[in-house]
């Protein structure tokens, strides 16, 4: 917090109730701000640019938007480096705007979750530009070290660890004014804060607790199982071929995490006041998660698992390592996580986000033929698991990968900095720009397409990332009309979701777990079954005879094709059915 953030109090109508466990039956939306609608031409999205497409999302049925960050920022990171937590960047309006989005959110019945960014800030935040100076009180606010002894500070090597940072290169930065080098696992511009400090994690409560009080009904934590660092900062060993130490596994799920979690739990109120909370959490396990989201321990409701999302990577590679993704693999991990949350915890349920490419394009098939039948049979996959679905905005519309003709075409500060250290060490720049198409986190960030228009209606200016090209077919006011859209696949599974308690609530049973193009499973509570066929490729497939329950007699609640029912299931053809 800074002496010149604003302080003005919330009003009446942005509280709305929260009962007990209200995120178990929910559907979240995620928005990415400069990405979703533009109101004023300049490009970029902003908070009136989704206060005008409310009604779209009450349309959709969600019950939560979580909010990618809009604070103030130098947006090196796309506004997860933070200079002041409790303002709005200018380039998306202004508290007031954000206050008016949460009315009009809950006035139709939809909560806000904000994007919690406390691993690390801006370095152009005020509490580290005075940290900057050794004598301030706040040097160990941040992670300040002093070279490695013998090497020249300042050169390669005199780093105080091996570190690799997330976005290429060492994690430390030289300080020349103090000599030091100071801690960033991400951008140089994001130093990490050092949660050591009783005064760093009060401070960080008592923001959390202002936008509380502003009406905000949650948070998603971002990369929240870095915030515990090693007793010891000691180097890590390097991989062959690499400069640095993988750093994820050297700082993730640190041994005060949990007591970390706790605390914030108990000093903002997040369980006493009905929040919901969602820490991403890259490495962590299951037996980790279940700990965490175990209300007896009153830490989190639900984390991101990473697992799933890494399956497609060679064994002991980076994220640009690619290798075909395998369905019994795929089926499998999630099953597990079913299973090993059951009971205790809670899961959450994503194929994609800021940070992922889109998930028809990398799961499904993005070919015209199979498009939309495919974007579907994912959802009702993902969407008829327990727990709490996450819906990245286009995704309800099919949205695809987009086209890159060379490095230039990247904006992201991820895949222009792998690129360069790629080009530096001799790969070859074919092979890393095929997988900066497939992978680069732009593919998830251009903007949501509307209609046909010009721009595909996103904005009247010059949008900031370029438009996919194929918004001509693929758009929202296409997808509204049509009544056998993705968009109306979605809605009916979110509804679902709210009427039958099954979904919520039922026991989880992965079927045909070897299948290598049917994924099925079923949910049971009581006397109900609820039975799931999904065949998850772009090839015809039989079912099994006696693989699956008997579904004669059942009610079909939802489906991708009109044909009859049967053992024989066309190129992504899903099928939900309730026995009992």
């Amino acid at each position: 917090m800074t002496s010149s953030s604003p302080t003005t109090q919330p009003t009446a109508q942005n509280v709305i109730e929260r009962p007990a466990d209200w995120w178990k039956k929910a559907v979240v939306y995620q928005v990415y701000p400069r990405s979703f609608a533009d109101s004023n031409g300049d490009g970029m999205g902003d908070i009136p640019g989704i206060t005008g497409r409310v009604d779209y999302l009450a349309e959709l049925g969600v019950d939560v938007v979580w909010l990618s960050p809009v604070y103030a920022s130098p947006q090196d990171d796309n506004g997860y480096d933070i200079s002041d937590y409790q303002d709005v960047d200018p380039t998306f309006g202004t508290l007031a705007d954000l206050d008016e989005l949460i009315a009009a959110l809950h006035e139709r019945g939809i909560k806000l979750v904000m994007d919690l960014v406390v691993n690390h800030t801006s370095d152009e935040h005020p509490w580290f530009v005075e940290s900057r100076d050794p004598a301030s009180a706040k040097r160990d606010w941040y992670w300040w070290r002093k070279p490695r002894p013998g090497v020249e500070p300042g050169t390669p090597g005199a780093e105080p660890t091996n570190w690799a940072s997330a976005f290429s290169g060492p994690t430390w930065t030289h300080d020349e004014a103090s000599g030091e080098y100071y801690l960033h696992l991400f951008s140089p511009k994001q130093p990490d804060l050092n949660w050591e400090n009783p005064e760093v994690r009060q401070a960080v409560y008592a923001m959390m607790r202002w936008w509380v009080d502003r009406g905000v009904d949650g948070f998603r934590m971002d990369v929240i199982n870095l915030i515990s660092k090693p007793a010891e900062l000691a180097d890590g060993e390097v991989a062959p071929g690499q400069r640095y130490a993988d750093t994820l596994w050297i700082t993730a799920n640190g041994h005060r995490l949990e007591e970390f979690l706790a605390e914030m739990n108990r000093e903002v109120g997040l369980d006493e006041r009905h929040l919901l909370t969602v820490g991403e959490m890259p490495g962590s396990t299951i037996e980790l998660a279940r700990s965490i989201t175990d209300p007896a321990n009153g830490e989190l409701n639900m984390v991101f698992t990473f697992e799933h999302v890494n399956l497609d990577v060679q064994e002991g590679g980076g994220k640009w390592d690619l290798a075909p993704l395998e369905l019994p693999r795929l089926k499998q991990n999630l099953a597990e996580w079913q299973e090993g949350l059951a009971g205790v915890g809670w899961n959450s349920l994503y194929w994609d986000n800021h940070d992922q490419p889109r998930a028809v394009s990398r799961f499904g098939d993005d070919s015209p033929e199979h498009r939309v039948n495919s974007a579907k049979t994912l959802a009702v996959v993902q969407h008829m698991h327990q727990g709490t679905p996450y819906v990245y905005q286009g995704e309800e519309l099919g949205m695809t990968n987009t086209q890159f003709l060379d490095i230039s075409s990247f904006l992201d500060i991820e895949s222009v900095n792998y690129y360069t250290e790629a080009m530096s060490v001799g790969l070859q720049a074919e092979s890393v720009l095929s997988a900066l198409a497939l992978r680069s986190r732009d593919n998830a960030r251009t903007p949501v397409q509307w209609d046909d228009s010009s721009h595909a209606g996103f904005t009247q200016g010059i949008p900031w990332l370029p438009v996919n090209p194929n918004y001509v077919y693929v758009n929202a006011a296409a997808a509204v009309a049509d009544p056998d859209s993705t968009f109306h696949h979605f809605r009916r599974l979110i509804a679902l979701r709210h009427e039958l308690p099954v979904i919520v609530e039922g026991r989880f049973a992965l079927l045909l777990p070897e299948h290598e193009q049917i994924w099925a499973f079923t949910r049971t509570l009581g006397d109900q079954v609820l039975v799931v066929v999904a065949n998850c490729s772009s090839r015809p497939a039989t079912v099994p005879p006696g693989s699956v329950p008997d579904i004669a007699g059942a009610t079909e609640l939802l489906s991708t094709h009109a044909t009859p029912v049967s053992a024989q299931l066309a190129p992504w053809e899903s099928r939900i059915h309730l026995i009992g």
